[in-house]
């Protein structure tokens, strides 16, 4: 082989799921041990793997997640290597342990399929930005990858009686034991945010993290409007 590109044969595998780089998931597949993933992040795969585009359970949990083409998330199974990208964001691997995450849903990259999840409205946001917020929320002891649009930041919030304010678009996910509501600033406007006018931030407080990147992405984030 190339000794130039040598440098990118996967590394031998050490876990259910991993990085390949910082903008790759590699996730090691095998009998019963079932994936859900976002429709369309698969690149490439090694072995015997089936895929099964929204699935009859999905369509049930995910009956709220309003896209006009269904749920989207496909079912993985079989033997071999999987690898997962959304558009070269960066992937951040997470291995749940009798805990739970909730994650906004443009950024959940793909999760271990035996976990619980469902899609849950956000509360305190919609009086102040005039819209729902929608998330999913995973728990469970298992294997979550999520993305983030450039190397994100997780805060502790647990670290000071402070709350911890975050832009809505700048959100990927965040412990859902966390106190929410939503705030309204009618001079932060050129300061948080891209947008003018009134701006609007999500305040956190209480044990747990928030996930955020450095990327205000503004696309279909599970929100229903009124």
């Amino acid at each position: 082989m190339n000794q130039q590109l040598a440098g990118f044969v996967p590394t031998p595998v050490s876990a259910r799921m991993e990085n390949h780089g910082k903008t790759m998931l590699k996730v090691a597949m095998a009998s019963g041990q079932d994936l859900y993933a976002r429709t369309g992040s698969m690149v490439a795969y090694e072995g015997f793997i089936q895929y099964e585009p929204n699935p009859p359970a999905v369509r049930q949990i995910a009956s709220q997640w309003i896209s006009g083409e269904g749920a989207p998330v496909m079912k993985c199974s079989g033997d071999g290597l999987l690898y997962l990208a959304d558009y070269g964001a960066d992937v951040v691997v997470i291995n749940l342990d009798n805990d739970s995450l909730s994650v906004n849903g443009t950024n959940l990259l793909a999760f271990d399929a035996h976990l619980t999840w469902g899609v849950e409205k956000v509360k305190g946001l919609a009086k102040f930005a005039g819209q729902g917020l929608w998330n999913v929320v995973v728990q469970g002891t298992g294997w979550v990858a999520i993305t983030s649009r450039g190397t994100p930041v997780v805060v502790d919030c647990g670290r000071g009686e402070d709350e911890t304010y975050v832009d809505p678009d700048a959100l990927v996910a965040w412990s859902p034991n966390l106190k929410l509501k939503g705030k309204r600033s009618f001079k932060a406007g050129a300061l948080i945010g891209r947008g003018s006018g009134e701006a609007y931030q999500m305040a956190f407080s209480g044990q747990g993290i928030v996930v955020v990147q450095p990327s205000e992405d503004s696309t279909d984030r599970l929100r229903i409007r009124n």
